[in-house]
């Protein structure tokens, strides 16, 4: 939908669903520190609980969106972004527990960079000295908000902060593919199986590999049906709106307040200390980031 043919005040509503959007998965790294259940077990939840009200909503408005695919070829459009979103939830989980909310916030945010490289490596995108720029400065970020101090390499944060870029490669995948599939079916179907593809495939490692899978309080399901509630439903759904009646370039730049959302949730309400070096280094992730996505 072409988002010129809207005045301003038709464009008021997806600005404020767009906002709320970002907002709504920024708030997601706290779901995760606060969770009883362990960070894989806590990935499953997200996206396990979240099949619920798509299921819902395609049963009794969009039963099409219930159809299984026709051809192998389709079946891969379907289901390859569902295994990159739920590598890229294992790591972005694991890191979050093992970093400060606002590493693995902001590194996880350099996914845009690897798409953009991935497209000119894969499709023959073109690279501008613009991208190359933004680049420079986001690696520059990362440099300056790992050096030194309780944050820095040395600090015993280093893992996380590994998971973490490796959980924004396997986004970039999961961006990459997703495209494919929303050039051939509905969101509501694409959304559908990225939930139940990653969910499954998350379940298996849980079980195996860590020792806390089921909440065991209230609260404990109340933190995991918000995360999938709020951050994985209420959050993709209202960017989604937002992107029919907005422009693609000032949405995906107004998103970037997430990483910004989850540092000040992560000093609030889980005291975390950025530091200067974490302000400055932040500033220049985000900055690099910006200035590549012009370029995209």
């Amino acid at each position: 939908m072409n988002s010129q043919r809207f005045s301003a005040a038709d464009r008021q509503l997806p600005l404020i669903a767009l906002f709320a959007g970002g907002i709504a998965i920024g708030g997601s790294p706290i779901f995760v520190r606060l969770s009883e259940v362990d960070p894989m077990a806590t990935a499953f939840w997200r996206t396990a609980l979240s099949l619920v009200p798509f299921l819902l909503f395609a049963l009794f408005r969009e039963r099409a969106a219930l159809g299984l695919p026709k051809s192998a070829a389709d079946l891969a459009r379907l289901a390859l972004p569902g295994l990159f979103l739920a590598a890229d939830l294992a790591l972005w989980h694991l890191s979050i527990r093992m970093t400060s909310v606002a590493n693995a916030t902001l590194l996880v945010n350099l996914s845009p960079v690897f798409v953009t490289f991935a497209s000119w490596l894969f499709f023959g995108a073109d690279i501008t000295r613009r991208f190359l720029v933004g680049l420079a400065i986001a690696i520059l970020g990362v440099v300056v908000l790992k050096s030194g101090g309780a944050n820095g390499f040395g600090g015993g944060h280093w893992l996380g902060d590994l998971f973490a870029i490796l959980g924004a490669l396997f986004y970039a995948g999961y961006m990459l593919t997703l495209g494919a599939a929303r050039n051939r079916f509905t969101t509501l179907q694409v959304m559908i199986w990225n939930s139940g593809v990653a969910a499954l495939t998350i379940l298996p490692v849980s079980m195996m590999t860590e020792a806390v899978f089921m909440p065991h309080s209230l609260a404990g399901w109340a933190t995991v049906t918000g995360l999938s509630m709020i951050s994985h439903v209420g959050g993709q759904a209202s960017i989604i709106y937002a992107l029919a009646y907005l422009p693609t370039a000032f949405s995906s730049l107004t998103l970037l307040l997430q990483p910004v959302v989850a540092a000040i949730l992560g000093v609030v309400l889980l005291h975390e200390p950025l530091g200067w070096n974490g302000i400055l280094g932040g500033a220049g992730v985000l900055a690099g980031i910006l200035i590549a996505r012009k370029a995209v």
